[in-house]
């Protein structure tokens, strides 16, 4: 498929879903269903990735649901996506789980990388890695770093909705990436020794 029918049918997916949400503001019911298939297997994953289990995935994934049926009519369009807005509602659910059972750990802030003195260490890291692989190698990282790289390379983001989603700055987003593709770098030179 081509750069411009890709485009074509982003923009196309875009409009469906803005007037699935007026509709659903507009209190149709449909609509939310909708919404709930087109989004439901990318909401479910990520939350399956994110608590690491099916019965707690499937719990959050239907909270998810609710909460957009609660809160549909405060939905604003911004500069992040309606995905986006749906993923941090997920994000938040999620939080609140590992905080009720007190396995969650944040880090600190994080600081602006001091520019961008290894940008090879990135790009050598996605090159040696694939999909799948990556996500067995995340298991060491912090879980905000697993969190930006899923949310980066398994849906697709872009850093500006990475950051809507995780209620981060863009610049914090850029650090917890670069710091997670430079330690996995640094494992994968480790194996091949």
């Amino acid at each position: 498929m081509t750069e411009e029918a890709t485009r074509a049918r982003s923009k196309e997916s875009t409009d469906q879903v803005r007037k699935l949400v007026e509709r659903d503001q507009q209190g149709d019911r449909a609509a939310l269903e909708e919404l709930y298939l087109i989004h439901f297997d990318r909401i479910y994953s990520y939350l399956h990735m994110s608590v690491g289990n099916r019965h707690d995935a499937e719990d959050l994934t239907t909270q998810t649901f609710l909460k957009i049926l609660e809160s549909i009519g405060k939905f604003r369009w911004q500069s992040a996506p309606f995905s986006a807005w749906l993923f941090r509602i997920a994000h938040n659910l999620a939080m609140d789980h590992f905080r009720a059972r007190r396995r969650w750990q944040p880090e600190e802030e994080v600081p602006e990388p001091p520019g961008e003195e290894e940008p090879s260490a990135e790009l050598q890291a996605m090159h040696s890695i694939g999909r799948q692989s990556m996500l067995a190698l995340i298991e060491d990282l912090s879980s905000e770093q697993q969190q930006v790289l899923t949310l980066k390379f398994v849906f697709n983001f872009q850093n500006a909705d990475v950051a809507t989603i995780l209620g981060k700055t863009d610049g914090a987003i850029k650090s917890l990436q670069h710091r997670a593709l430079v330690s996995l770098q640094k494992q994968i030179q480790e194996a091949q020794k």
